[in-house]
C-alpha cells in the first residue's frame, strides 16, 4: 500500500491554476521530495494532501484512507513558517499540541518526553520559545508534528532560513526518521537538499509534474555532462548570444542556455566523450571569441529542470517575481 497516492489533482485560486492534473505515488518508508521554484505549486499540493485545502478535483489517499479525519490521524505536518507563542516554553507548547491532537491527557507527558528526546530538545524544553534560535524553533516544530506518532511526516521547506549547521542537523534527523520507518514528504527549492535526502523526487513547474524518479535516474537521463563557459567575467548579452550560437552547432552539444545570474554564462549539456574542452576552445577561437573560464561536471537536478523547461530553477523564480510586479 502506498503511503500517499494523488491522482489528477487540480487546485485554482480566483481562476488561476496553482496545481494542474498532478499525480504522485509515494512508497512507504522513503523520503520523497517535491522540487521546484517558489510558486510552482508545491505548498498547495501538500496542503491538499494534509486536508487543509479542498481540491477542485482529483483524489488523495494517505495510507489507503480518503476520509479527512482519518488522514489527519496518519499525518504530521510542519509548515514553512514556524508559528510559536514566544511566552510559552517548548514543553507548554507541546502540551497544547497534544490536546489539539486529542491525545489522552494521561499519555501527553510521556509523548512529550519521547519527542523532546527524539529531537534533542532537552536543555531547551523548559525555556521560553521566544529565546530559541531558528534551528531550535524548527526542532520544536518537528517535535509537534511527531507528537501523535504519525506514519507520514509532511514538511514544507524544512530548512528555509536556517544556517548551514542547523540545516545539516535537520538533514541528519530526517534520515534517522526514515530509518525508523516513517515516510517523509518534503518540499524544497534547495537542489542540494533534495539531492542529499530524497529517495525519489518529483519536479514541479507551474503546477505540473515535469519529471519523476530517483535523483540519479533523472540526472542519468540527460545522458551527458554539464559545461559552463564564460567569455568574460560578465559577458555582454550580444557577445554571449554569439558564443552560444557557435557552441550550439557542435555535434556533441545536446542543449544550450544563457544564464544571466552567472554573468551571461553559457550553460551546455554535452555528450560524455573525450576532447570536449579542446573542441569548445577551438570553436570559440576560430570565431575570434574570448574564453574567460570553463568548467565541466556531472549534471545536477537543476540541469534536469533546465533541459525540460529551458530555464534554471532560479530563472523560473525570477520570472514568477516579475509576473507579480
Amino acid at each position: 500500500m502506498l503511503a500517499i497516492e494523488v491522482k489528477n489533482l487540480r487546485k485554482s485560486y480566483q481562476g488561476k491554476v496553482a496545481v494542474d492534473d498532478l499525480s504522485l505515488e509515494v512508497p512507504p518508508g522513503v523520503i520523497y521530495g517535491l522540487l521546484g521554484p517558489n510558486g510552482a505549486g508545491k505548498t498547495t499540493t501538500i496542503r491538499c494532501i494534509c486536508t487543509l485545502l479542498q481540491p477542485d478535483r482529483g483524489t488523495i489517499k494517505v495510507c489507503g484512507l480518503t476520509e479527512e479525519r482519518a488522514i489527519r490521524q496518519k499525518l504530521g505536518y510542519v509548515a514553512q513558517e514556524v508559528a510559536l507563542d514566544k511566552v510559552l516554553t517548548g514543553r507548554e507548547l507541546l502540551e497544547l499540541q497534544g490536546a489539539l491532537y486529542h491525545i489522552p491527557p494521561r499519555e501527553i507527558p510521556k509523548a512529550i518526553d519521547r519527542v523532546i528526546d527524539l529531537v534533542q530538545l532537552g536543555e531547551y524544553a523548559d525555556k521560553r520559545s521566544g529565546t530559541y534560535s531558528g534551528g531550535i524553533r524548527k526542532r520544536l516544530d518537528l517535535a509537534a508534528g511527531l507528537l501523535h506518532q504519525p506514519e507520514v511526516l509532511v514538511l514544507d521547506e524544512p530548512t528555509v532560513g536556517l544556517d548551514i549547521q542547523s540545516r545539516l542537523a535537520i538533514w541528519e534527523f530526517l534520515q534517522k526518521l526514515r530509518a525508523s520507518g516513517i515516510t517523509i514528504l518534503l518540499t524544497s527549492h534547495y537542489l542540494e537538499e533534495i539531492d542529499a535526502l530524497a529517495d525519489r523526487v518529483a519536479i514541479i513547474d507551474r503546477g505540473k509534474l515535469i519529471a519523476e524518479g530517483t535523483p540519479d535516474q533523472l540526472k542519468q537521463n540527460l545522458g551527458g555532462d554539464r559545461v559552463t563557459v564564460k567569455l568574460r567575467e560578465f559577458t555582454e548579452l550580444e557577445l554571449a548570444q554569439k558564443g552560444m550560437a557557435v557552441l550550439a552547432q557542435l555535434p556533441f552539444v545536446r542543449s544550450s542556455l544563457l544564464n544571466p545570474a552567472q554573468g551571461n554564462a553559457i550553460n551546455l549539456i554535452v555528450n560524455r566523450e573525450a576532447g570536449v574542452q579542446q573542441a569548445i576552445e577551438t570553436a570559440l577561437s576560430e570565431q575570434g571569441l574570448p574564453l574567460f573560464s570553463y568548467s565541466q561536471s556531472r549534471p545536477s537536478l537543476d540541469d534536469v529542470f533546465l533541459a525540460i523547461t529551458g530555464q534554471t530553477i532560479l530563472d523560473a523564480e525570477l520570472a514568477l517575481l516579475e509576473q507579480k510586479r
